[in-house]
């Protein structure tokens, strides 16, 4: 259970956290928000194009930053896009340029030559793109992005600067029908039944299908804006014309649950990660249960967390303004020796 105990509005540091975690000490600052632009929540989805890096090639939008500073790489959560990266993203563009990638198969990226969806072919794929940034970045993943994020951290240090993990997919084998928006799409994991659900949840009409994923992401859907259900309208209109979406959001699901109960365990990973670490939890999170922030937060070897129990799952297009306050904190402590 999320509950708050400390918040210092317009002050410098966050002591909202919950019941039982890491001491003040271990609380993240936040930038003043002086240093953040106007919230502009009509911001068009920024351009992209593909991008190819040790022979795998991934659609990435791109926000213009200025020249020379340590660039941003935002890695989007399951059945998500670098779509998901919008408003964060115009909030940290004056600090950074930003690179918010499709993973294979996902949003516009087309499959790996491979065809592979396992968590180390997404972690590869990642990799090979951060290799071809030719420095360190600041990287940012949600949910499964987080996942892979923590992967790629501790295999390549020297590749990130500071990492941020919204809500990243930890472990958890806990049973909970809470974590799908649908019962019928849970069923679908099922090989010999996956047929008979797809032409049942192919019934769904776009609207649908976003409105579901808006009532299990979001920890108040009420505050969703018109045109950004219009949008994500769009992009679902977008992914069932794409001949591979469907298996991959299916294998990709599939080989996440696996990745929980065999091979690395997350949890050893995340206690290898060198790099200064920000984990944003919202109390609501049907997905991630927030009873693993603390446990997240204590494993890395320098963390710390904000947690805030009003949002949900996605944190970062919930409170754009919020997370990026805390992530450009990290940034300006990080650089400054102080996280």
């Amino acid at each position: 259970m999320v509950v708050l105990l400390r918040t210092t509005v317009g002050g410098t540091t966050a002591r909202v956290l919950p019941t039982g975690t890491a001491p003040a000490d271990r609380s993240p600052p936040l930038a003043d928000a002086g240093q953040l632009p106007p919230l502009d929540s009509h911001q068009p989805p920024w351009p992209g194009r593909e991008v190819t890096s040790g022979g795998v090639t991934l659609h990435v939008r791109e926000t213009p930053g200025p020249a020379g500073a340590t660039p941003a790489v935002y890695v989007h959560g399951l059945a998500g896009s670098g779509t998901n990266w919008t408003d964060l993203a115009a909030q940290l563009a004056p600090h950074a340029p930003g690179l918010a990638l499709d993973l294979p198969g996902f949003g516009r990226s087309r499959p790996l030559a491979s065809g592979l969806y396992t968590p180390a072919a997404h972690a590869d794929a990642l990799l090979c793109f951060l290799a071809g940034q030719g420095r360190p970045v600041h990287l940012l993943g949600n949910s499964m992005g987080g996942a892979l994020a923590l992967v790629v951290a501790a295999r390549r240090p020297e590749l990130v600067r500071t990492l941020t993990l919204l809500a990243p997919a930890m472990p958890d084998r806990r049973p909970s029908l809470s974590r799908v928006s649908d019962p019928w799409s849970l069923l679908a994991l099922v090989p010999w039944l996956r047929r008979r659900v797809g032409r049942r949840i192919a019934q769904y009409t776009p609207r649908d299908r976003v409105e579901q994923m808006v009532r299990l992401c979001y920890g108040d859907p009420s505050t969703v804006v018109e045109h950004r259900m219009a949008e994500a309208e769009q992009e679902v209109i977008e992914r069932a014309g794409q001949s591979w979406a469907t298996h991959a959001l299916w294998q990709t699901t599939r080989g996440m649950i696996r990745g929980w109960f065999s091979g690395p365990q997350l949890w050893s990973v995340a206690a290898r990660v060198s790099a200064p670490t920000l984990v944003v939890w919202g109390g609501r999170d049907r997905l991630v249960s927030p009873k693993l922030a603390q446990r997240t937060v204590s494993t890395l070897p320098h963390g710390r967390l904000l947690a805030r129990p009003e949002l949900g799952h996605v944190p970062q297009i919930e409170q754009p303004v919020t997370v990026a306050r805390a992530v450009l904190g990290l940034w300006q402590a990080a650089e400054a020796g102080q996280w």
